[in-house]
């Protein structure tokens, strides 16, 4: 089964390296790469040919939901690797790892279980490997995909889960939700390319949406796989509060748009209220901080430390979003126009 590996880019040159550096050590080989560009003005698109990069694509919209898009137009395999341009492959063997479920036809979607960091990553990327999650409010929703230092579980969410075990060791899980999926589809999610004759994918693909989608629709199962991968969400907390501020926003629009689908009310609801008292009364954040110190990895444990100024930020900059919805402002996407990813 032939891998496309999909990564959209905007001046991502800082990342972008280490990025397919990883990918090309992979003992697995039978992947192409394509890279969806929005334009950047630094070394992006150098970089990627450096790689030997199969297709470097156009992706005119912009946003990374736009560039998966145009990616997977652009595209060739029977299987599509959403990859970004900071994440980072954790050891050669990740991807025959990943790939390993799809041997059973009722898969169609694997995802790694944890994020996971390098001693020498900045301290915020260390805290949200621990933390299992990039948005602090889906903690308190339950609403999360991968392992968190804070409750010791993949998920809040009540989700069965089949495991099974590879001839080589590699174990997987199968899950099988009932209800709301968990926001699965991203940082190392890969899925059969024939699930997108059943679902809405253009011109935006939103990750958690289709994967949503996907599973109401019949298309099988999703399954986490016992590995990792590197996440570089943030190396500085300016980094941290723009970006959420451009998650408020595009959330803003595109729902006001009527065009995200995933069923966030299930979860949301509930999470944003115990957020806000946790916020006000402070004990719940800082007993969230002593678990992510004592239960992360040694050389993480002082970056817990982040969790509060995280975490009020966040009420902040959604708390401005929300209270502009109310007062009529119009919704309007994120500006891209000066954006840079950042490795430190």
């Amino acid at each position: 089964m032939r891998v496309s590996f999909i990564i959209p880019t905007l001046n991502s040159a800082q990342t972008l390296g280490d990025c397919l550096a990883a990918i090309r050590a992979q003992t697995f080989t039978d992947y192409e790469i394509v890279v969806a560009d929005g334009g950047s003005t630094d070394d992006t698109v150098r970089i990627a040919r450096r790689f030997g990069v199969e297709t470097v694509c156009p992706n005119p919209l912009k946003t990374g939901e736009a560039g998966k898009a145009a990616g997977i137009n652009a595209a060739r395999g029977e299987l599509v690797a959403l990859v970004d341009s900071d994440n980072i492959l954790p050891d050669p063997q990740w991807l025959a790892r990943m790939l390993a479920p799809f041997e059973d036809p009722t898969v169609f979607a694997t995802e790694p279980l944890r994020y996971s960091a390098r001693p020498g990553d900045p301290s915020l990327t260390r805290y949200f490997a621990a933390l299992g999650m990039n948005d602090p409010v889906c903690l308190f929703a339950g609403n999360y995909d991968r392992v968190s230092a804070v409750t010791g579980k993949w998920t809040g969410l009540k989700i069965p889960l089949e495991a099974r075990t590879e001839p080589d060791g590699t174990r997987w899980f199968v899950l099988h939700p009932r209800n709301t999926l968990p926001t699965i589809g991203a940082n190392g999610f890969i899925f059969r390319r024939s699930i997108l004759a059943k679902v809405t994918w253009e011109p935006y693909f939103f990750d958690i949406d289709v994967a949503a989608e996907a599973v109401a629709k019949g298309c099988g199962a999703v399954a986490k796989v016992d590995t990792s991968i590197i996440h570089l969400y943030c190396a500085r907390f300016g980094d941290f509060v723009r970006k959420q501020n451009r998650r408020i926003r595009d959330f803003l629009y595109f729902a006001a748009a009527k065009q995200r689908t995933y069923p966030w009310r299930d979860t949301k609801a509930r999470g944003v209220v115990l957020f806000v008292l946790s916020a006000a009364t402070v004990l719940p954040l800082v007993v969230q901080t002593a678990l992510l110190a004592t239960q992360s990895p040694k050389g993480s444990r002082l970056a817990s430390l982040w969790h509060l100024p995280v975490c009020y930020a966040t009420l902040c900059v959604y708390g401005f979003g929300v209270l502009g919805k109310l007062i009529g402002l119009k919704p309007r996407l994120a500006d891209r126009q000066n954006w840079q990813a950042r490795a430190n």
